[in-house]
């Protein structure tokens, strides 16, 4: 990725946004909630207002916060890092990575302000967290890509049966009957497969599995036998890296090899990727345009939690995933909670802008506006 190029895109973004909420200021109410945070109320014509129409101040957050958890989003996190910090010159935040279970995990134990994930915490592990009730704040939207390393290949189809036989190591050479049969009249090399997955607890193997498991498993009269989660136990025969990178390096380097991950790595390492078949039996590529058609009929739940793998619609692309950032409502320390109300406040108004510059799509408006009051509520 270039990301002096992206930064500048995201500038012209957030001026963007800036001028048009300071027009529609003069017709355009707000609700201010919690210290650090404006949530956004709509006009007369019905469209949302920004923060920077709302009023939100970044410049007067000031300190420190330490977060860690999902890969998926990083790049998204990072790059609204480094464009905060020209509008919160003296707030300082650190997004780790590590994974998502490393980020619940992390949260649980108050070692860091708040958390990414890509999955739900499990029912009975919510009781662990000492810091108390805590609440999901979803952020963008994406697909989760099928890319390959096969530089004879330059266009590929893939159901959900052949890749759950290429995960389950049931289809181990490019040019087997099944892979053929989605691809017709595509000359497939005769080399053996390389099926490259996650080695840490993550949130994209939580989507990736799930995914598999609606479209192929059990209950779908599929084959798919290894379940879903954070983690699962693959064949001793795939190849193991951490974070969404370092699947992608696999891949990078090793002809022959497949790996889910996610867009923006992808893009920034240069990858082919798969289109993948739908539930309406559509071959569709991994876009934004594809992740935000498989949003359009999500079911959100009243913590804001979602499910968008293997949606309906003949545009949905089957595998679209959600990320959160996860945050405790009661913070010892009433700066802190500003701090953290800020900055999710950038991700849920100029970050939305900035979003589709670096491969994710934006919330739909009714689940950004949610979002906004779950921001609310971490109180000081």
């Amino acid at each position: 990725m270039n990301i002096s190029k992206k930064r500048m895109g995201a500038i012209a973004g957030v001026l963007a946004i800036s001028l048009i909420g300071a027009a529609c200021s003069s017709s355009s109410t707000t609700k201010t909630t919690t210290a650090g945070t404006t949530a956004a109320t709509t006009a007369e014509t019905g469209a949302p207002t920004t923060s920077a129409a709302a009023g939100a101040d970044y410049s007067k957050l000031e300190g420190s916060l330490i977060a860690s958890g999902a890969t998926f989003p990083k790049s998204f996190y990072d790059e609204a890092i480094a464009t905060l910090a020209d509008l919160a010159p003296k707030l300082t935040v650190e997004y780790g990575g590590g994974g998502s279970g490393k980020g619940r995990s992390d949260l649980q134990e108050q070692v860091v302000d708040f958390a990414g994930t890509d999955g739900v915490v499990k029912a009975e592990d919510i009781a662990k967290f000492k810091g108390g009730e805590f609440v999901y704040v979803p952020t963008v939207i994406a697909p989760i890509t099928l890319s390959y390393n096969l530089p004879s290949v330059k266009s590929l189809q893939l159901s959900p049966a052949t890749i759950a036989g290429i995960y389950q190591l049931t289809i181990t050479n490019w040019n087997d009957a099944a892979i053929a049969a989605d691809n017709p009249g595509v000359t497939l090399p005769d080399k053996a497969i390389v099926a490259a997955r996650r080695a840490d607890g993550s949130g994209t193997t939580e989507n990736f599995t799930k995914f598999l498991k609606a479209a192929v498993g059990p209950d779908a009269g599929g084959t798919w036998a290894l379940g879903s989660g954070s983690t699962v136990e693959w064949p001793a025969g795939t190849q193991a890296g951490d974070g969404n990178s370092g699947v992608a390096q696999i891949v990078s380097s090793t002809e022959g090899a497949i790996g889910y991950v996610d867009l923006s790595d992808a893009k920034a390492n240069q990858l082919a990727v798969a289109a993948v078949k739908n539930k309406a039996g559509k071959f569709v590529l991994p876009t934004l345009e594809g992740a935000s058609a498989a949003a359009e009929g999500a079911t959100i739940k009243d913590d804001l939690t979602y499910f968008l793998g293997w949606a309906d619609g003949d545009a949905a692309y089957p595998i679209a995933a959600q990320t959160w950032i996860i945050a405790y409502t009661k913070q010892a320390d009433p700066v802190k909670a500003a701090n953290i109300r800020g900055f999710l406040t950038y991700l849920l108004n100029e970050g939305q802008t900035l979003a589709p510059t670096i491969d994710y799509a934006p919330l739909p408006e009714s689940l950004r506006l949610k979002a906004i009051e779950n921001i609310a509520k971490i109180g000081g």
